[in-house]
């Protein structure tokens, strides 16, 4: 991959990433100042998310892979180490550096734009049922993701589908399903509905890598061949993968 397009590749990360932390910590705030019930500021929330990230996923698969997520990027590298199909350890390290900065950016990014100061969050959540909750939400979307991708489905269902989980998860996971460190290290820097105190953020983080690797292991004993996290095109769902995977002398 040349340099020039691996600058390309984290600069659509980087966007990517920041968009979705806006997404989720706007329609948080939103949500908080139009609705006084908890279930209704959940739902206003995770439909704003969910809707959201299949966006950004079909907007940005084609330059990225749209990852916005480093459990993603690393499972892209460690799935596709034996084939050299998945990201080199330089394109996870920018990929990385990229996503968490994004998410920082997102979170200052929706404090601006709701006039919210943007500060360390307060709010605590981990307990033992939340990083439960945490390692069932990493593990599902890593092994969505690889799976549908293993079974060459394109970058339209895969967009569907994760926003579909994400949403789902949403509810059915006790810690509302951040699944993403990225995410969880820009919902630091707001203290409002989408936050979460750093003292919480630490064991996220770590549930989430236990998520990833279960997801990893999940997705090789489900779908054996190997192949790239990265989507594969559809082009107009039946054409080549060149149309939008990066090209061969961007590829990793």
């Amino acid at each position: 991959m040349t340099r020039l397009a691996l600058l390309r590749r984290a600069g659509a990360e980087l966007l990517g990433t920041g968009a979705l932390v806006a997404i989720v910590v706007g329609s948080g705030i939103a949500a908080e100042r139009l609705s006084t019930d908890p279930g209704l500021r959940l739902l206003e929330n995770s439909l704003a998310t969910a809707l959201g990230l299949a966006a950004l996923i079909v907007l940005l698969g084609p330059v990225s892979g749209a990852h916005f997520n480093p459990v993603v990027s690393i499972a892209d590298a460690v799935l596709g180490r034996r084939r050299a199909t998945g990201l080199t350890s330089a394109a996870t390290a920018a990929y990385i550096v990229a996503q968490l900065l994004g998410g920082i950016c997102g979170a200052v990014l929706a404090n601006a734009m709701f006039q919210v100061p943007t500060s360390i969050s307060v709010t605590e959540r981990a307990n033992a049922g939340t990083l439960l909750g945490e390692v069932v939400a990493t593990a599902g979307l890593v092994l969505l993701i690889a799976g549908m991708v293993r079974a060459a489905h394109g970058i339209p269902a895969i967009a569907m589908a994760v926003g579909a989980y994400i949403g789902a998860a949403y509810w059915f996971t006790s810690s509302t399903a951040f699944a993403n460190p990225a995410v969880t290290v820009g919902r630091i820097f707001s203290d409002t509905f989408a936050g979460i105190s750093p003292g919480s953020a630490l064991p996220f983080l770590g549930a989430q890598l236990v998520g990833a690797a279960l997801g990893m292991l999940l997705t090789v004993a489900l779908f054996p061949a190997s192949a790239s996290v990265l989507p594969p095109s559809t082009a107009s769902d039946a054409g080549s993968a060149a149309a939008i995977q990066p090209t061969r002398e961007e590829t990793p």
